[in-house]
C-alpha cells in the first residue's frame, strides 16, 4: 500500500492527526509525511486546522474531506440510487421498505449464526466488528468503563442511506434485535447527518 494510501487509512479510522503522529506510526519523518499531506491536500482529499497550543506554535491538525470518499468502497453508488428509484416506481414505498426489511431479517439470521457460539457481550460484538468490517464498514470495538462503542468509519451503503433514510434506521434495529437480551443500543454519532463515522453505544443490560 502506498503511503498517501496509508495516511488515508489512518485519517479515516483514527480521525483528524497531527504529522508528528502518522510519521511516528508508519515510521517515517515528520517532514516525509508533511510532503504527503500536501499532495493530498493539493489533490483534495485532505484538509488542515491550525489549533492554539498551550505553549509555542499552534498545531496543525489534518482531517478527509468528502472528496476522499472516492478512495473507499463505495458499492457502486451510482447503480444503487437507479436500483432504489426503479423499486419505488414499480412497487411503491411499501415495496421499498418490505426489501429493506427483507435484508434486515436476512442479516439477523446470518449474525445470528455467527454469534451463537460467544458466550460473552464483548466476543459478540468482536464477531460482529468482524463480519461489518468483511462489508466494508471499517468497524471496530471499544470499551470505556462499562460501555461498549462499535464503530463504522466507513458506510459502503452511504448512497442508499441517503437516499433512503430507512437503511439507516433498518441498520440500528439489526443490531438492536441481534443483542436485546444483552445490552441496549444506541447510535450517537451519524455519518448521513455529517458525522465522520457511525458510532453505536452499546450498553450492557443486568443480567
Amino acid at each position: 500500500m502506498k503511503t498517501s494510501d496509508k495516511i488515508l487509512q489512518m485519517l479515516k479510522t483514527q480521525g483528524e492527526l497531527t504529522a508528528k503522529v502518522i510519521a511516528s506510526e508508519l515510521g517515517l519523518t515528520t517532514m516525509g509525511v508533511r510532503q504527503h499531506l500536501q499532495s493530498l491536500e493539493e489533490s483534495r482529499d485532505v484538509v488542515f486546522e491550525d489549533r492554539k497550543a498551550t505553549r509555542g506554535r499552534p498545531t496543525r491538525y489534518w482531517a478527509l474531506t468528502p472528496e476522499s470518499n472516492s478512495h473507499f468502497s463505495d458499492r457502486h453508488e451510482e447503480l444503487t440510487v437507479q436500483l432504489i428509484d426503479s423499486v419505488k416506481t414499480v412497487f411503491g414505498d411499501g415495496g421499498l421498505e418490505q426489501l429493506i426489511a427483507h435484508r434486515e431479517q436476512a442479516s439477523l439470521v446470518l449474525y445470528r449464526e455467527a454469534l451463537k457460539d460467544a458466550d460473552t457481550l464483548s466476543a459478540k460484538l468482536q464477531i460482529l466488528a468482524q463480519l461489518r468490517i468483511e462489508e466494508g464498514y471499517m468497524a471496530s470495538v471499544e470499551q470505556q468503563d462499562d460501555v461498549y462503542w462499535l464503530l463504522e468509519n466507513h458506510c459502503p451503503i452511504c448512497a442508499a442511506a441517503s437516499k433512503c433514510f430507512n437503511f439507516c434506521r433498518s441498520e440500528l434495529q439489526l443490531f438492536q434485535s441481534l443483542l436485546a437480551e444483552h445490552a441496549v443500543i444506541s447510535r450517537e454519532e451519524h455519518i448521513i447527518e455529517g458525522a465522520r463515522r457511525c458510532a453505536y453505544k452499546v450498553a450492557p443490560v443486568q443480567e
